[in-house]
C-alpha cells in the first residue's frame, strides 16, 4: 500500500538519523526523494505525529521532533513498566526454540562486547528486546514499546559508552533470559524492570557528564 510505503520509509529515516532533530519536512521535498505523491506524504505526517517522531506547527510546516534528554529518561522508565509486562507473559509462552534463540543473541552480544563493537552490541540489544516482546504476544504493548523506542533510538548509543554498562547491561540480559527460561514470570518480570530502571540512570549519568564536558 502506498499510503504505508510512504510511512515507513520516512519512519525508517527519522529512527536512522537520516532526517534529523528539529529538521524541517517539506512535502514536496520528500515526495521527490521518496517517488511518492504529496497526498501519500502528507497521510505519512499525520501518522508520525501520532508515533510521536514529527511535530506540526499551523502555518509553520513538519519537523523531526526533538526528544529531550529528560524525556528519553521517562520514555524508558514507562517501557521499564511495559517491557516487565512482556517479560512475565514471554515467562509463559516461551517455546525451547524461544529460548534457543534468546541465547544466541545473548552469545552474539557477547562476542560483539569482547570485540569492541558496542554499536553492534546496543543492535543486538534491541534485537532481544524485540524478540521478547514478540514471544510475549501482548500486541498492545508490543505498539506502544515499539513507539517508544523508535522516539528514543539516537539516545541507546549514548548509554553504552559508560564505562563498565555492557557488562552490566549482559548480565540483567542474562538474568532476564534465564528467567524466562526457567518459566518464572514474575523474576522475568522484576528483571526487565531493573534492567530499564538501571539503562536510565546510566543515560542520566551520561547526561550529567555531558553537561559536565560542556561546561
Amino acid at each position: 500500500m502506498i499510503d504505508d510505503d510512504g510511512y515507513r520509509a520516512l519512519r525508517d529515516a527519522i529512527v536512522a538519523g537520516e532526517l534529523l532533530p528539529s529538521e524541517r519536512l517539506v512535502e514536496e521535498d520528500l515526495a521527490r526523494r521518496l517517488g511518492l505523491g504529496r497526498a501519500a506524504i502528507r497521510m505519512a505526517l499525520v501518522r508520525l505525529e501520532h508515533d510521536g517522531l514529527v511535530e506540526r506547527e499551523r502555518n509553520r510546516g513538519a519537523r523531526v521532533r526533538r526528544v529531550s534528554d529528560a524525556e528519553a529518561v521517562e520514555i524508558l522508565e514507562v517501557r521499564a513498566a511495559l517491557e516487565s509486562l512482556a517479560a512475565r507473559k514471554a515467562a509463559a509462552r516461551a517455546t525451547p526454540k524461544d529460548v534457543r534463540e534468546l541465547r544466541a543473541t545473548l552469545r552474539e552480544m557477547r562476542a560483539k562486547r569482547e570485540r569492541g563493537d558496542l554499536m553492534a552490541v546496543s543492535d543486538a540489544n534491541a534485537a532481544l528486546h524485540r524478540r521478547i516482546l514478540e514471544i510475549s504476544g501482548q500486541a498492545t504493548v508490543q505498539r506502544l514499546s515499539g513507539m517508544l523506542i523508535s522516539q528514543i533510538v539516537r539516545f541507546q548509543y549514548r548509554t553504552v559508552l559508560l564505562p563498565g554498562r555492557p557488562e552490566r547491561s549482559h548480565r540483567e540480559h542474562t538474568a532476564i533470559v534465564d528467567a524466562i527460561a526457567a518459566g518464572d514470570g514474575e523474576a522475568a518480570e522484576r528483571a526487565m524492570r531493573r534492567h530499564l530502571s538501571q539503562v536510565a540512570e546510566a543515560l542520566r549519568a551520561r547526561v550529567e557528564a555531558d553537561a559536565a564536558a560542556a561546561g
